[in-house]
């Protein structure tokens, strides 16, 4: 646990103008998304999140990160995160069309990086030993705002790699006491069951097997059976039993 927050420690002391510059680009192109959303901006919001990925993987896990166990693993995730949003971008298949379905949902995405930090000063920590907006588990509820935001034809692929990243934020919650990460699976389980459960009831896996109603309660019962792990994390965290 001493290395984790000596890691993040590092992290934020040399990079914190770099994650400022990172949010304040990430808020333009969403803004315009919303607003203006030209092929220019759309090209370059995908480049920003092929980037984005990049940045988690080498910069905060290779450079920064190095002296964690298993460090190339996580990378490696990352950096095949990077890849999938670089095969969309040269394919140009993700046109990021507007889906107003979940939009109430997507600003509360939005605002959970900045919340993250908060959080940390809350338990009484300070900079540059805590949380940041740019940060993997910030940059997965970012960008689930962004899909959330923009659902028609998301790679499944990537959302799949993002449920993923939340589990393993449950781990963390016990393992390095970073409790902030309950905002990242409180926010990515029913974000992630809402756009599977679209994506199912839209027809396209009308034909496969197992049929759609048995994929529908697979999907429920996998979310719930996170539900009751994570019930049991915050209730262990808090000495009830």
């Amino acid at each position: 646990m001493e290395i984790f927050w000596k890691t993040i420690s590092n992290y934020n002391v040399s990079t914190w103008k770099i994650q400022v510059l990172i949010v304040l680009i990430a808020a333009v192109l969403t803004f315009r998304l919303y607003r203006r959303p030209s092929p220019f901006i759309k090209k370059a919001m995908m480049f920003f999140m092929v980037l984005l990925n990049l940045w988690v993987a080498v910069v905060y896990y290779f450079v920064y990160c190095s002296e964690r166990p298993y460090y190339y693993i996580f990378a490696a995730f990352w950096i095949v995160m990077a890849l999938i949003w670089c095969y969309e971008l040269i394919r140009g298949r993700y046109k990021f069309e507007r889906s107003y379905k979940y939009d109430k949902i997507s600003y509360l995405l939005y605002a959970v990086p900045f919340i993250y930090p908060l959080v940390s000063l809350g338990r009484g920590m300070h900079f540059p030993m805590m949380t940041s907006p740019v940060m993997p588990c910030t940059v997965v509820v970012f960008s689930l705002g962004v899909l959330m935001s923009f659902s028609k034809k998301i790679n499944l692929f990537l959302v799949l790699l993002l449920f993923h990243w939340a589990l393993l934020g449950i781990s963390k919650i016990y393992l390095y006491r970073i409790s902030e990460d309950i905002l990242l699976t409180i926010c990515t389980v029913p974000a992630i069951f809402l756009y599977i459960r679209e994506y199912i009831d839209s027809g396209v896996v009308v034909d496969s097997k197992p049929g759609v109603k048995a994929i529908n309660l697979l999907l429920l019962g996998t979310c719930g059976i996170i539900g009751v792990v994570f019930t049991y994390i915050i209730l262990k965290s808090f000495n009830i039993f």
